[in-house]
């Protein structure tokens, strides 16, 4: 249960000491390899990550706005929620949303926002990137940044640990903001290769390699092919390639304005996408080619902008997770891409999933 404290700030949240459980699910077959936690307080889950101590970090949306949270025991209890949003940037009417967040080895916390600017009809440099950091040891997020001072959406964030963070969004074209200081100032917008065409409703999902290169999973759009792409970005050479991950076809006219999550594994990435509104995932070497059995269909289907998610935990097994119509649903596959065990559901707020492989090597879902 999440307790509100009349003597705190609104934008810090207590969390109550009692354990909140979790949730063994069972689907076809029982399994303990999935566990599905509550979010404090019926927060609706944006995205979870962890770091190199096996700490989990927990961002989620409530109506007091983003919130963050840490848990050290797999999602039994939670420390302090802190609202990302400092006082000062909290307007009359000004509504933030939390859209991504990376975690780096390092300890920095980097968490990515939208806003309702626009249904407020604010100047459009308003209805931008937003972007907030909690420094290692902090107890409360930097004030927010606009990073791009553009109308824009699609945002997603990646961080390396040395330093290096990356911002990605949409307007138009795909466009990126980097900082070398983790985050306490960002250079000014680069598009990342003019000639790509992407799907400007949908979204990105960014992360870095382990050999340092950043990866970018986006829908194209051009000549109404809406097929999935991801880029690898050697940002110390400017070098960029880019190979379609897709197989199966959408040719749509208009933009499907679907979600999709990129994640970085020992041998390369884990890439997870909807196509015709079903859901597909597929692993990539470090070069972005697709690994047989290339692509993969899952039992999932999407709703519009409801997010997903593909976690593998090194020794072969795969958990894809999705949402629609408030209900999270996830499936475990092995190491040749075949389904084990059946599907597991439960309801979840939001349209966001987020999820995690513990340090026990535990795949984590919180709802």
């Amino acid at each position: 249960m999440l307790v509100m404290s009349k003597h705190v700030a609104p934008s810090i949240v207590l969390v109550s000491s009692f354990a909140l459980c979790i949730a063994r699910v069972y689907s076809a077959e029982p399994t303990a390899r999935v566990m599905v936690a509550s979010v404090p307080g019926g927060g609706e889950p944006v995205v979870a990550r962890t770091d190199a101590k096996g700490t989990i970090h927990l961002l989620f949306n409530s109506p007091s706005g983003p919130q963050y949270v840490q848990t050290t025991d797999d999602g039994k209890t939670f420390g302090r929620a802190i609202g990302v949003v400092d006082r000062q940037s909290q307007k009359p009417g000004l509504e933030f949303s939390a859209w991504d967040m990376a975690v780096d080895q390092v300890g920095y916390v980097h968490v990515a926002m939208g806003t309702n600017a626009w249904k407020l009809k604010l100047p459009e440099e308003e209805w931008a990137f937003h972007y907030a950091r909690l420094d290692p040891d902090a107890s409360a997020f930097s004030p927010v940044q606009n990073v791009n001072h553009r109308a824009s959406e699609g945002f997603a964030l990646a961080a390396d640990g040395n330093g290096n963070v990356t911002a990605c969004w949409l307007s138009g074209k795909l466009y990126a903001n980097i900082s070398h200081d983790n985050g306490k100032t960002f250079a000014p917008a680069v598009e990342i290769d003019s000639t790509f065409n992407p799907c400007d409703c949908c979204t990105t999902s960014a992360a870095y390699g382990v050999d340092g290169k950043l990866a970018v999973l986006y829908r194209e759009e051009t000549n109404n092919d809406r097929d999935m792409y991801l880029i690898l970005w050697d940002q110390t050479r400017n070098a960029v390639s880019r190979t379609r991950v897709s197989t199966t076809s959408w040719k749509i006219n208009g933009c499907p304005m679907s979600y999709y999550a990129v994640w970085p594994t020992r041998e390369g990435y884990l890439a997870v996408w909807p196509t015709q509104g079903q859901i597909y995932f597929t692993r990539l070497d470090n070069t972005g080619r697709p690994i047989p059995p290339v692509e993969i269909k899952t039992p999932g289907t999407t709703g519009m902008r409801t997010g997903m998610l593909a976690l593998n935990d090194g020794e072969g097994s795969t958990l894809v997770a999705w949402k629609k119509n408030g209900e999270l649903g996830w499936q475990l596959y092995d190491n040749e891409g075949r389904p084990s065990g059946g599907v597991g559901t439960g309801k979840s707020a939001g349209n966001g999933v987020a999820g995690v492989l513990s340090k026990n090597g535990q795949f984590i879902l919180f709802r």
